[in-house]
């Protein structure tokens, strides 16, 4: 691994979850980050605080990723104020609501593709010309999902989708960027109980059976998500580009 101190990192999506998992292991590894959030500021601003406490810097920045207004001033604000972006985490994604196939009308379509591939798109669109900056190398990780692989659990057509387009597109923005030394990889992570995501979209009952059929035989933790992506982020001037790794206790081996 790469020494990550004095590395400029943006996380989307930081307020919680996986995504505050990634922003504070970045920063307990010696990043300056900048947290995007869109629900929670007093969460955010915690976030910010744990970096500052860690000795980097941090500030926190409002946007709605699915509003390309949005999107540009963010990574603007961002860029701004880390000095460039070495590191680029696309978290942002929900299923938003279980919809089965005769339920699904144009404007939901458009809305979950909106959050999980839109809003991806255009924030990596944005920080391009900051991240080729980067002599020595720069790091974009997009969050994926094991529904992505194998279709995800019944309601989640539109969101399982969306999540297996994020591989692809990770693995077409790697053979583009890759010239520029930037590297693309993605996580897909099963699983993931004490985020927002599974105590909105998954019962206990329906956890507890999927547990079951996990071969390591527990659920993962947002932990587990960050210490895979800061190490991605680490391998900076690295050779793993184009690769998702599965984070799911076996479920899924690719």
């Amino acid at each position: 691994m790469g020494s990550l101190k004095g590395k400029k990192a943006l996380v989307t999506g930081a307020e919680q979850g996986i995504g505050q998992a990634v922003a504070n292991l970045l920063a307990e590894n010696g990043c300056d980050v900048a947290i995007h959030y869109y629900a929670s500021r007093e969460m955010a601003e915690e976030n910010a605080n744990f970096t500052r406490s860690k000795g980097g810097r941090s500030d926190i920045f409002h946007a709605d990723l699915t509003k390309e207004e949005d999107a540009v001033a963010m990574v603007s604000a961002a860029a701004q104020f880390l000095g460039g972006i070495d590191i680029l985490v696309n978290n942002v994604g929900d299923l938003v609501k279980r919809k089965f196939l005769g339920e699904i009308d144009m404007d939901f379509w458009k809305r979950v593709y909106d959050i999980n591939v839109t809003s991806a798109m255009m924030v990596t669109r944005e920080a391009l010309p900051y991240l080729e900056k980067n002599s020595d190398g720069a790091s974009i990780i997009n969050l994926a999902s094991l529904a992505g692989r194998k279709g995800g659990h019944p309601g989640s057509l539109v969101y399982s989708t969306c999540k297996g387009a994020i591989l692809t597109w990770t693995r077409a923005l790697s053979n583009e960027l890759s010239p520029k030394g930037i590297r693309v990889n993605a996580v897909a992570p099963g699983l993931i109980l004490g985020t927002k995501f599974h105590a909105t979209h998954t019962t206990k009952e329906s956890a507890d059976e999927t547990i079951k059929g996990i071969p390591l035989g527990r659920a993962g933790n947002p932990e587990d998500v960050a210490r895979t992506i800061v190490f991605l982020a680490s391998e900076y001037d690295g050779f793993i580009t184009g690769a998702t790794i599965d984070i799911n206790g076996g479920v899924y081996c690719a």
